[in-house]
């Protein structure tokens, strides 16, 4: 079995940097979501006994949001010599915004403080959301229709089991929620759903020409 070249390896990762770095506007603003992100998850693990914090499920919050930080690089380094050329700012950004726009509505305490907060988040968070998967899809050549409707569905899913983990983190162990449960969770699903199709109109009309990827920044 034959190693790599050091010269060789050096290369590799040097064009990975670089692939990472660029552009440089979009980087910063990858690296300012991710940042703020773990900031905020930081405040809950130091200030864990705040109000805002209480009956949220932050414990399940604290394990599974950094994987929305490192979910799409993961991915992209996995990919090795099949990976696109550039690397997908975009799409990590709307992976990473929605969790980030939670932790930040559970520092600010706005989930408690204001009646509608949850119910605008559960809207605007799936925009996002199903637009990364609405322009990953945008690699694989299809049209705008089908691209659409798999985003759209994607978001409903995605949604669905969403709901299905929120019950077991803090629902079913919280009696205070069972007697609306079921209400918000139909509203939480309409609410999502429309973020999706929104996401999914936007990806086929106003976004399709801003999100195509060329043909020379796809691995052979």
């Amino acid at each position: 079995m034959t190693s790599a070249r050091p010269d060789v390896l050096a290369a590799d990762q040097g064009s990975l940097l670089a692939q990472f770095t660029r552009p440089r506007s979009l980087f910063l603003a990858n690296m300012a979501t991710k940042i703020i992100l773990i900031l905020l998850l930081l405040h809950a693990v130091v200030f864990p006994n705040l109000p805002q914090y209480a009956g949220k499920g932050i414990g399940a919050r604290l394990v599974t949001y950094p994987i929305s930080a490192l979910l799409v690089p993961i991915i992209f380094v996995a990919l090795g010599a099949r990976r696109p050329k550039r690397y997908p700012h975009v799409i990590d950004i709307c992976v990473a915004l929605p969790f980030l726009l939670d932790t930040l509505g559970n520092a600010l305490n706005l989930f408690d403080e204001i009646d509608w907060f949850d119910d605008a988040m559960h809207y605007i968070n799936w925009i996002p959301w199903t637009l990364a998967f609405g322009f990953f899809l945008r690699y694989l050549k299809l049209g705008r229709l089908n691209a659409a409707c798999l985003a759209a569905g994607y978001g409903a899913i995605t949604h669905i089991l969403w709901e299905i983990l929120e019950y077991f983190a803090f629902i079913k162990s919280n009696p205070n929620e069972f007697d609306t449960a079921y209400t918000d969770t139909l509203g939480d699903l309409a609410l999502s759903l429309s973020g999706s199709v929104t996401a999914a109109v936007l990806l086929g009309t106003v976004l399709w020409k801003i999100s195509a990827v060329r043909d020379d920044e796809i691995a052979a």
